[in-house]
């Protein structure tokens, strides 16, 4: 191991060696940057002008070639500026479920020099109202769904909307309409470095939501950074790549999870975009909806939370020869249990499978690997990127050696410049640089980064403290378990205890005495569930998939 993981290191190096497409330099303070990144979002979306010709999105019965997108995207750009007058540096948010016209819209308003704002289209009436007046637009690009929720609030929030599928009202401009009429071409905006460049809001489940801010250097950055891993692992795994190659198939992205977020929007929709990928766009998840889509449009490549892959794995068409093209899998908004790994390394030996760590804070740039690194050290996070520094510890400052547990903090030009209108929670997050990422983890002597908890899901038994993802992964590793959540529950001697509620497979016979059983097996007697609940339907989760554990407390 030791051999392979320094041939793996000195890929690395070459990879970022001066002269090199991924050469790394580094700042006065110390910080490191790739020399060749775009210099600004406006830039680094063009790079998709090269793939004209090229199939780029599919959706329903809708088909766009590159070509016929950026056709759209200038229409649109053009209107902005022109027909509505929107200024560089105003917001626009961008709320609808996946579908053509969010990425023609995305794309625009970058073009137009103003702030995309992608909403969480799960969001309720509130939710959706209380984004608006943090990030105060000038435009509200939506969905009929999303439209509904807010549309009697709009002349007080002094907002326009542009729709889609609808009729045009006062103060609602038909998309379609709109997109008719001719208009005289623009140029797109050339932005500064640091100008604000996006905002997207933290998936945050029981308090009001924070728009981070970020620049337009943090965005080409962090795409840049997708794209060394991307060459990083065709550099170490040629041999998992090369059947792709060697099939004559278009890269094709089949993309399942929501837009509003970094995976959707970083890692697929502007990956795909930059690399002349094509994209095969679902409305929203189902998993036979995904694999009829896999099949038919000989997708290679999937990228999901780990709830979505479990359910991919463990459908019947999954085995089957029709999707023999998937020969990408990728694991992000939460850690998968070992189970779940184990299985994906099973089923799909030779894939190119992967998955990393970042945060919206941090533009989903911080650890990642895939290939054979992901076969030689399943569980973990990854190598930090070559743009990233990453310390364990109370204080970036005081790092902890190699092998002891602690906070995570991270160091990137991908990091916001803050959260918008919340200047203490600001403070509190980004301090000298760093970001306090609330997670807690583990580097290993091979720099190999490992997410043990997150800071807020520790429970406090007694003074001893307990890992609520090391319980759930211990209930996972029982056969009968789809998924489990614990959290920390009131207790009057010690003043927290473990609560765990799992989520039995169809046909499970599993009662709570034999899951605490087999609990007790594995687990020090303090870390074993004080209060347990078994249910047959799936745990509540948000838009990424993540558990929602304040609804789960109530039930215990």
């Amino acid at each position: 191991m030791k051999e392979q993981i320094q041939q793996w290191q000195g890929a690395w190096q070459q990879l970022i060696a001066p002269g090199s497409p991924f050469e790394v330099v580094a700042s006065e303070e110390g910080a490191r940057y790739f020399r060749n990144a775009p210099a600004n979002l406006v830039e680094a979306v063009q790079a998709g002008r090269a793939f004209a010709e090229r199939p780029f999105l599919v959706w329903q019965d809708q088909r766009l070639s590159y070509a016929e997108f950026y056709q759209a995207a200038d229409r649109l750009t053009a209107h902005l500026v022109r027909t509505l007058d929107v200024q560089p540096g105003q917001r626009v948010a961008i709320a609808m479920r996946n579908r053509p016209e969010w990425l023609v819209g995305f794309i625009a308003v970058v073009q137009a020099g103003a702030v995309p704002v992608p909403l969480n289209s799960w969001a309720r009436r509130d939710e959706l109202l209380n984004a608006l007046e943090d990030i105060d637009p000038v435009l509200l690009i939506c969905d009929p769904a999303r439209l509904d929720l807010v549309a009697d609030r709009l002349a007080v929030l002094d907002v326009r909307a542009l729709a889609v599928d609808v009729e045009a009202a006062e103060g609602v401009l038909a998309y379609a309409d709109l997109l008719r009429e001719s208009v005289e071409a623009v140029e797109p905006h050339s932005p500064a470095a640091d100008d604000p460049a996006l905002i997207l809001f933290t998936s945050g489940t029981t308090h009001r939501a924070k728009g981070a801010v970020s620049s337009h250097r943090a965005l080409a950055q962090a795409l840049y950074a997708l794209e060394f891993q991307g060459a990083f692992a065709g550099m170490t795994s040629y041999e998992r790549i090369r059947p792709l190659l060697e099939s004559g198939l278009q890269p094709t992205v089949l993309l399942a999870v929501p837009l509003f977020h970094v995976s959707g929007l970083h890692a697929m929709f502007l990956n795909a975009l930059r690399g002349g990928r094509r994209l095969v766009m679902m409305y929203k998840w189902d998993v036979d909806q995904a694999l009829e889509l896999v099949a038919r449009e000989r997708c290679t490549q999937f990228s999901g939370a780990p709830v979505m892959m479990q359910q991919m794995l463990a459908h019947p068409r999954f085995g089957s020869a029709e999707t023999d093209c998937l020969m990408g899998l990728g694991l992000g908004g939460g850690a998968a249990s070992t189970a779940l790994l184990n299985q994906l390394i099973e089923l799909r030996p030779n894939a190119l499978a992967g998955a990393g760590y970042g945060l919206t804070e941090s533009n989903g740039i911080g650890a990642a690997y895939a290939g054979n690194q992901f076969v030689a050290r399943p569980g973990c996070a990854g190598w930090a990127l070559p743009i990233v520094d990453i310390r364990i510890g109370e204080d970036p400052g005081q790092a902890l050696p190699p092998g002891q547990q602690g906070p995570i903090w991270l160091r990137t030009p991908t990091l916001m410049q803050g959260y918008r209108n919340r200047p203490d929670e600001t403070s509190e997050t980004l301090r000298e640089g760093w970001l306090f990422t609330g997670d807690v983890g583990v580097l290993d002597e091979d720099g190999f980064l490992r997410i043990t908890d997150r800071i807020k899901d520790m429970i406090i038994r007694g003074g001893e403290n307990i890992s609520a993802l090391e319980i759930e992964h211990c209930a996972c590793s029982h056969p009968d378990v789809s998924e489990a959540a614990a959290f920390a529950v009131p207790d009057e001697a010690m003043g927290e205890c473990v609560g765990l509620v799992a989520c039995l497979r169809p046909g499970a016979r599993l009662d709570e005495a034999q899951l605490q059983r087999h609990l007790a097996e594995r687990l020090s007697a303090y870390k074993l569930p004080s209060r347990l609940c078994l249910r047959d339907e799936p745990l509540p989760r948000n838009a990424m998939g993540k558990l929602v554990k304040q609804e789960l407390k109530a039930l215990l």
